[in-house]
């Protein structure tokens, strides 16, 4: 198979996820590290970056046909429609529910952009990024090849996205800024669990923190990340000792259980509410907004 012009620096993994809908992910990155996917008649990795003219042999596959693939339920797909906060011509932004995955895998079926394919059959939607599976927001989809491309370049660069998040953090921060400059390691746990720690060998990540109001002896904050790493505001935040209220991973069990029952925060208080950026060299400016969703508000109402 020859790849388009238009796939030039896709990578490997998702050029073939592309061509091999309905297949599990688990099957692809299989063939690959078995080395039964060829490029130009060598083995390759799935982070290759691919060039358009490349050959790419893939061995035979059997893909479920459009009517034997199972399909979320209309309920799931009723709701991520009407997730949508908003759409153009080059991409949709979804206000992400807070236990929906980003994409399936590890034993989800459906993630928010297979639902949202489902919803939107032959539009060729693509992630731009990830959110954590618990954590709220913003999820920016590229209906366009070239969007993906000039969104995934913006992400890479220092600035060229602004992130902005809501966070119920434990504890009382104190008044101002506090920036965290702090290098994060992705380390496996038994099962192959991924758990993340502040370690000089991982790779530099700055996040800002800024108090917004204090509620019952926690802190409503701001936080503006400069990078984004995996887990980064997670666990920047515990390493500063006020960890994210609700989070099972890196917070405190007892505090988190004294929140869902006071306030009945069940779910982890982070939320992705403002994402800015500009296409077109600069002249196209973005500035997309989610709102918190209700149980979040209620929890922080009940905080008195």
């Amino acid at each position: 198979m020859r790849v388009p012009d238009d796939r030039d620096g896709q990578r490997l993994d998702n050029f073939l996820l592309g061509q091999l809908k309905g297949t599990p992910r688990s099957l692809v990155y299989k063939l690959v590290r078995s080395g039964q996917v060829r490029v130009n008649g060598g083995r390759a990795k799935a982070e290759r970056k691919l060039v358009g003219g490349d050959e790419v042999r893939i061995p035979p596959v059997r893909v479920a046909e459009e009517g034997e693939r199972p399909a979320p339920s209309g309920g799931f797909m009723a709701a991520l429609d009407a997730a949508i906060v908003f759409e153009d011509a080059r991409l949709l932004a979804l206000n992400k529910p807070a236990g929906v995955a980003s994409h399936g895998g590890s034993g989800i079926s459906f993630g928010a952009i297979e639902t949202l394919r489902a919803l939107r059959p032959g539009q060729g939607l693509e992630l731009v990024h990830r959110l954590d599976r618990d954590t709220s927001g913003l999820l920016i989809v590229a209906k366009k090849r070239s969007a993906l491309i000039e969104l995934q370049a913006l992400m890479r660069e220092e600035g060229g996205i602004s992130k902005r998040y809501l966070a119920l953090l434990v504890g009382r921060m104190p008044d101002g800024v506090m920036s965290v400059d702090a290098p994060l390691h992705i380390g496996l746990r038994q099962g192959g669990e991924r758990h993340v720690q502040v370690h000089s060998a991982g790779k530099p990540s700055l996040s800002h923190f800024r108090a917004l109001e204090r509620r019952g002896g926690h802190s409503y904050c701001e936080v503006r990340i400069a990078t984004g790493r995996t887990h980064q505001i997670r666990v920047h935040a515990q390493h500063i000792g006020h960890a994210v209220a609700g989070d099972d991973k890196y917070g405190d069990p007892a505090v988190n259980k004294r929140l869902r029952e006071q306030i009945g925060l069940k779910r982890m208080f982070l939320h992705a509410s403002t994402l800015e950026f500009a296409l077109d060299a600069g002249r196209a400016p973005y500035a997309l907004n989610a709102p918190l969703a209700p149980e979040l508000l209620e929890a922080l109402d009940r905080l008195a």
